[in-house]
C-alpha cells in the first residue's frame, strides 16, 4: 500500500511517498522504501508590524504535492502531516479562517510570560502541564490574542489540525501537538480547566483530542475532482514534527539520548511518564506527549537557526558547506554564545547579534564569518553536553550514546563535535527522521507493522547511519566552563 507523508518546517516542506517491502537480499527481512516527489520553500511573513505564516500557501504546496504523487502512479494511498508546533488558527461556524496564524517568533509575546504568571504561578503551570517555558508557547500567545477573535472562534486548531481540516472537513486537536500548547493537564490528559478559564476560553472551543494512529477522514470528494488527486484517506500521526522524528529515531537501547537537528536541536529522552517536578522545571526541561503513550522528556535549544540566519545576513553568499569549511578552519572555543539567549530569537541581523553578545561577555569581537561560524558549532555542542548533563541529574541514570537525526545528521563538524564535546558516541541518522516517523506512523495504522518497537528495527536495518567517537580536545574543559559561566551570568551578563 502507497503511503504519503507531508512534513512541513519553518523553513521549508516536503513530500515522500513510500512502502513497505521486503529487501531483495533478504525476503524475510522488510524495509521502507522511500521517494521524495516534491519539495518547497516556507517562511514566515511580515504584514503590519507582525509575523504571519502563509497557510493558503502550505495548503497549496500540499495539493501540488499530492498530484504529483498521481503522476507517480499513486492511486490510493494514506496520507499524513506533520509540522512545527504551539501556533493556531482560529476559524468560525462556517469553517472560515478568522485570522492568519501568527508566527512563533513575533514579538507579541514579549513580556506576556511573565504578566501571565502574575495571575497563576510558573510552578502551578509547570506542575499542571509539565511543559518548558518559552514565550512564543500557545498559552501566552493566546493570552494576548485579540478578545473579539477569540470570542469568535469555533473551533482553535494548530496548524497541522487545520491542514487535515482543509482537506478532510473533519476537526481534531492531535494530542502529541497540542501538548506543545502548554494547556493540555498531565493528569486528566485534557485541556486544563484553570488555564482556559483565565484565558476567557471553553473547552468546546478546541476539539476531540486523538492519538497517533487515528484515521481521521477521507479527502473530499469536490477536492479529489477539482484537483485530479490520489483516493486518500488521511492518518493523524505525530503531527509535531518532533514527535514524529522521535518516533523515527530508530532508540533501541533505553538510555539513549536523541538529538533532533534542524532550525531547533531538541535533545533528550523517551519516557513512559513525564518529570514535571521543581527539579525539571527549574532546569526548563518539557514533557511532551509522544507516539504510543510515551512522553519526550526533552529541551529545546535553539539549533541551525543560527547558521540559517547567518547565511541569509550574507545574502546566501556561501553554502552551508563552506561555511562549515570556514569553521573547520576556525580556532576551537574562542567565541561562544548561549544559543538560547532571547537575543538570537529573531534578531534583525543574526551577525550583529552574535559579535554583541561576546562583546558584552568579554570575548572580544569576532572579526571574520570564520569565526562566527565557529563560535555557532562549538556553542552548539556545548549546549549538547549542558543538556546531556542535566538530564542525567534530573533521571539519575547516566546517559548512552547520542542518536541525532534531521538535518544535522550532514554536518558532519557538528556531529563530531558533539560526540568531541560530550564524550559519547555519535550516530548520526537517518537524516529523515521525521518522514520516516510519519510514514511508520501510517503503516502502523494501515497493520503493515505491528508496534513502535517494530516500526524501529525494521528503520536500523532500513537507512545507513554514520558513526562518530569521541576525540578528547584537552582544552575543552576550560572552554565549557567558560561557557557555564554565561549561562550562569545571562545577557546581558551580571556586574559584579
Amino acid at each position: 500500500m502507497d503511503h504519503i507523508a507531508i512534513d512541513i518546517g519553518a523553513s521549508g516542506g516536503r513530500v515522500f511517498t513510500g512502502v513497505i517491502s521486503d529487501d531483495s537480499k533478504s525476503l524475510s527481512s522488510p524495509v521502507i522504501k522511500l521517494n521524495e516527489i516534491y519539495r518547497f520553500k516556507n517562511s514566515i511573513v511580515k504584514k503590519q508590524g507582525h509575523y504571519f505564516w502563509d497557510i493558503d500557501l502550505l495548503f497549496e504546496h500540499i495539493v501540488k504535492g499530492l498530484k504529483e504523487a498521481r503522476l507517480h502512479g499513486v492511486e490510493k494511498c494514506t496520507v499524513g502531516i506533520d509540522t512545527w508546533g504551539v501556533d493556531y488558527v482560529l476559524i468560525d461556524r462556517a469553517g472560515e479562517k478568522i485570522n492568519e496564524p501568527f508566527a512563533y517568533r513575533d514579538s507579541r509575546t514579549d513580556g506576556a510570560m511573565e504578566s501571565f504568571h502574575k495571575i497563576i504561578p510558573a510552578e502551578e503551570v509547570y506542575h499542571k502541564t509539565g511543559i518548558q517555558f518559552l514565550q512564543f508557547n500557545t498559552l501566552y500567545q493566546l493570552s494576548v490574542h485579540d478578545r473579539d477573535e477569540l470570542e469568535r472562534a469555533w473551533k482553535i486548531l494548530l496548524i497541522p489540525d487545520y491542514l487535515y481540516f482543509l482537506f478532510t472537513g473533519n476537526v481534531f486537536n492531535e494530542e502529541t501537538n497540542a501538548s506543545t500548547t502548554q494547556l493540555l493537564n498531565l493528569d486528566t490528559k485534557d485541556f486544563d480547566a484553570d488555564l482556559l478559564s483565565e484565558l476567557g476560553l471553553k473547552r468546546e472551543q478546541f476539539a476531540e483530542l486523538v492519538t497517533p494512529g487515528s484515521a481521521v477522514g477521507k479527502l473530499k470528494p469536490e477536492l479529489k475532482d477539482e484537483y485530479d488527486l490520489p483516493e486518500c484517506e488521511f492518518i493523524s500521526v505525530a503531527t509535531h514534527d518532533t514527535g514524529s522524528a522521535v518516533l523515527g529515531t530508530p532508540l533501541l537501547d533505553d538510555d539513549s539520548v536523541y538529538l533532533s537537528s534542524g532550525t531547533w536541536s531538541l535533545m533528550g529522552i523517551e519516557s513512559s511518564r513525564p518529570v514535571n517536578n521543581s527539579e525539571a522545571r527549574a532546569h526548563n526541561f518539557t514533557n511532551e506527549r509522544g507516539a504510543g503513550d510515551t512522553y519526550r522528556f526533552l529541551k529545546n535549544i535553539t539549533g541551525l537557526w543560527l547558521i540559517q540566519e547567518v547565511k541569509r545576513n550574507l545574502n546566501d553568499e556561501y553554502s552551508f558547506e563552506e561555511l562549515m569549511n570556514l569553521a573547520a578552519s576556525s580556532e576551537k572555543f574562542k567565541f561562544l554564545i548561549n544559543c538560547n539567549d532571547a537575543c538570537f530569537l529573531n534578531p534583525p541581523d543574526m551577525i550583529s547579534a552574535i559579535k554583541e553578545y561576546c562583546v558584552q561577555t568579554g570575548q572580544g569581537e569576532p572579526a571574520t564569518i570564520s569565526e562566527i561560524a565557529r563560535c555557532i558549532i562549538d556553542s552548539l555542542a556545548f549546549s549538547y553536553r549542558y543538556t546531556i548533563e542535566e538530564i542525567e541529574t534530573l533521571t539519575g541514570r547516566p546517559a548512552g550514546s547520542v542518536n541525532i537525526i534531521g538535518g544535522g545528521v550532514k554536518n558532519r563538524l557538528l556531529c563530531q563535535s558533539a560526540s568531541d564535546v560530550t564524550g559519547k558516541k555519535v550516530t548520526a541518522g537517518p537524516a529523515e527522521a521525521t518522514v520516516i516517523g510519519n510514514m511508520a506512523m501510517q503503516m502502523i495504522a494501515s497493520g503493515e507493522i505491528e508496534s513502535i518497537k517494530e516500526a524501529r528495527c525494521i528503520i536500523s536495518n532500513s537507512f545507513d547511519r554514520d558513526e562518530y567517537v569521541p576525540q578528547k580536545d584537552p582544552a575543552a574543559d576550560d572552554a565549557y566552563m567558560k561557557f557555564n559561566r554565561q549561562i550562569q551570568n545571562g545577557f546581558p551578563p551580571a556586574r559584579e
